[in-house]
């Protein structure tokens, strides 16, 4: 059985795979992840990386008014992996892993919070303010514009 400061550990573990995944950090993470679980392509990592990979996927395939949801679901799962891993660790290399995972739960603070746009779309995170003066055009994403005045009508223009 893990003390309280090795489960809440893990619960970081677990909430820092669900921040991760979907943002600009998920790949380096990601490998860092499976790493924490074994060397690089030992059976232990290939698994991790197939179950992170899933796990991103089941975030890709909601839409957005479900990626909370599955961001706790995410969360719950992985800390209970990351729990049930710690376990099976002697103390050497529970010592080892602790210092890996809170690595990672700092690599996780550094994901966005959550904030994300599609092509030619745009993203804020907090207070945005887009001006336009003197005449000029101003918006947070724009297409073609034309800036000028418009020609006069002319006797066949209504």
């Amino acid at each position: 059985m893990l003390d309280q400061a090795l489960v809440a550990l893990a619960s970081a573990g677990g909430a820092a795979v669900a921040t991760a995944a979907g943002t600009d950090i998920w790949t380096a993470f990601r490998e860092r992840m499976a790493c924490v679980f074994g060397q690089d392509g030992s059976p232990g990592s290939r698994i991790a990386l197939e179950r992170l990979d899933r796990s991103a996927a089941d975030l890709d395939s909601v839409g957005a008014q479900e990626t909370e949801r599955i961001r706790a679901d995410m969360a719950a799962s992985w800390q209970t992996r990351l729990q049930d891993w710690l376990e099976t660790l002697d103390e050497a290399e529970r010592a080892q892993a602790t210092g890996r995972l809170r690595e990672l739960v700092a690599l996780a603070g550094q994901a966005p919070a959550g904030v994300s746009a599609g092509d030619g779309g745009l993203a804020v995170g907090g207070d945005a303010s887009i001006r336009a003066d003197h005449g000029s055009a101003a918006a947070g994403v724009m297409g073609d514009v034309s800036l000028g005045n418009p020609s006069r009508p002319g006797p066949d223009r209504s």
